[in-house]
């Protein structure tokens, strides 16, 4: 190799692969050094709340890279590793084995950890979060046997969860504090028909609730409410949203509000610190606002971005945010992240089973959520892409092909 400070890299997830592949890809000749704090080679997390979770696949299928594969990339991969510190001024990372590694440019791609209940909740109540591979296995493990599983939390997590509990045929009972499913990322059209679909599967949903204790009662688990009502049931799985992993950054001085800065090119306030992936607070030039992300398109896509700008002349990372869940056997994408989802236009029937429903902002459309709809996506990535106005009748008939609208 042909330096002696590499480029490091503290996080061996989607984003930490990506950049190791594309530094090779973009000719870079040096030492790269990747760290990560679990003991697998990287892996993407999706289907651990799908595939894994309902056996239909086994963790080796997630996998990123092998080993070998990154042996062939001359990268030196230290996993179950766990960066304790940073020295700016003298550009290394600490190991929490005392391992001290310098760095010429370094990227944080550290990711986010399950937000957990700040509520009381006794040690021995079956209690499952979900994020890494250990975390599905378990959870998969006790989906076998049990009978009644209630999730807290009705995002995209949780609804998988519910969803994987539901094809094992376990009664599920959904608690969510909002009013409505899913709330921060669909608008109300698509909550009411995820609600229908899970209902009619005999899920059982609570909105507007919010635990107020856990007890390890009943069959494993008793869920408590003020109002003096409990639930009882084998398992609480709770998906209520991530939290950043920026301490390390934060502990160094770098600046960290709802994720670590970085800028349109993926660099910190450190010229010598580039970071990506959903421990990013990062700034879009398509949408002109900052965005904190959490879907597997980023985690990936920033990932490149910044791997590419630390060894080239400098692009920005500007795309539209996209993501996907799937349900029961639905498909659910998101396009673009709206700031209301007020102005909505529908095209196609839900009865059917396939329809898109656009956010607009005017005559722009700001956001898609497409059930069961993906050439609607492809499309209107195109649309908002070129900051297209468009037709709103037109929009809205299904007679009218969607690609006419780009003309």
């Amino acid at each position: 190799m042909l330096t002696v400070s590499p480029i490091v890299i503290v996080g061996a997830g989607q984003a930490g692969y990506w950049a190791t592949h594309t530094l090779r890809k973009q000719g870079y000749g040096g030492r790269i050094v990747l760290v990560g704090n679990e003991p697998h080679a990287p892996y993407e997390r999706p289907p651990l709340s799908k595939q894994v979770l309902k056996g239909e696949a086994e963790p080796p299928s997630t996998w990123l890279a092998t080993p070998d594969k990154l042996s062939e990339l001359e990268a030196e991969f230290l996993p179950g590793r766990t960066a304790i510190a940073l020295d700016r001024q003298g550009r290394h990372v600490e190991l929490h084995d005392g391992t001290r590694i310098g760095y010429d440019r370094l990227l944080l791609t550290t990711g986010a950890r399950p937000r957990r209940l700040s509520i009381p909740s006794q040690s021995d109540a079956a209690v499952f979060y979900l994020r890494d591979i250990a975390d599905s296995l378990a959870l998969r493990e006790r989906l076998a046997t049990a009978r009644h599983v209630i999730v807290i939390g009705g995002g995209l997590i949780g609804l998988e969860v519910a969803a994987a509990a539901t094809a094992r045929s376990c009664a599920v009972t959904v608690i969510e504090a909002a009013d409505r499913l899913m709330s921060r990322v669909v608008g109300p059209e698509i909550s009411a028909h995820f609600a229908e679909l899970h209902r009619a599967r005999g899920t059982e949903i609570l909105s507007g609730r919010m635990p107020e204790r856990i007890e390890a009662g009943g069959r494993g688990c008793r869920i408590c409410f003020r109002d003096g009502d409990s639930c009882d049931g084998d398992l609480a799985v709770v998906g209520i949203g991530v939290i950043p992993n920026a301490e390390l950054a934060a502990a160094a001085g770098l600046k960290v509000e709802n994720g670590l800065w970085v800028d349109e090119f993926c660099r910190t306030d450190d010229p010598s610190i580039w970071a990506a992936g959903d421990v990013t607070n990062h700034f879009n030039p398509l949408l002109g606002r900052r965005l904190r992300l959490e879907t597997w398109q980023n985690a990936q896509n920033q990932a490149i971005a910044a791997a590419r700008n630390m060894v080239s002349d400098p692009q920005s990372y500007a795309e539209i945010p996209w993501g996907w869940s799937d349900q029961l056997g639905v498909n659910l994408q998101l396009l673009g992240v709206p700031k209301s989802f007020e102005q909505a236009v529908t095209r196609g029937f839900p009865a059917s089973g396939s329809f898109t429903v656009f956010y607009m902002e005017g005559d722009k459309i700001a956001g898609v959520n497409a059930v069961n709809a993906p050439k609607d996506i492809a499309v209107a990535r195109r649309l908002m892409a070129g900051n297209m106005a468009v037709d709103l009748l037109r929009l809205r008939d299904p007679a009218v092909p969607l690609r006419s609208l780009l003309a």
